[in-house]
């Protein structure tokens, strides 16, 4: 099993977003950028446009758990941020871990 890694520093965001590729879809928008190393780092962003701080912290969790269930489905050596969309807020997980999927299918970084 794959160990991930989360991105913390507002430094390690921007890079994902300057040097890397997006792709969208209804409820979330993915960057990936190369990190040159064996693992995954993953980065959630949920604005407060999504709603207050208990269904942010939902939305986060519902991300993280559906990239933790699939986490070795994905290839290795990736920096990640996935945003969150205001239509994301209602979902259930199964359609999340559905449009993170969608997103890793149209960057190529699916096995």
């Amino acid at each position: 099993m794959k160990f991930s890694e989360s991105l913390k520093r507002n430094s390690d965001f921007q890079k994902v977003y300057r040097e890397g590729t997006s792709y969208a879809n209804r409820y979330l928008v993915m960057y990936v950028c190369k990190n040159h190393t064996k693992r995954n780092r993953l980065g959630i962003s949920v604005s407060k446009k999504v709603g207050n701080s208990v269904v942010r912290h939902r939305v986060t969790r519902l991300v993280r758990e559906s990239y933790r269930v699939r986490e070795e489905m994905f290839n290795s050596g990736l920096d990640m941020v996935v945003i969150a969309r205001v239509s994301a807020k209602d979902k259930t997980c199964q359609e999340i871990e559905s449009a993170l999927l969608h997103l890793g299918k149209l960057h190529g970084i699916l096995i």
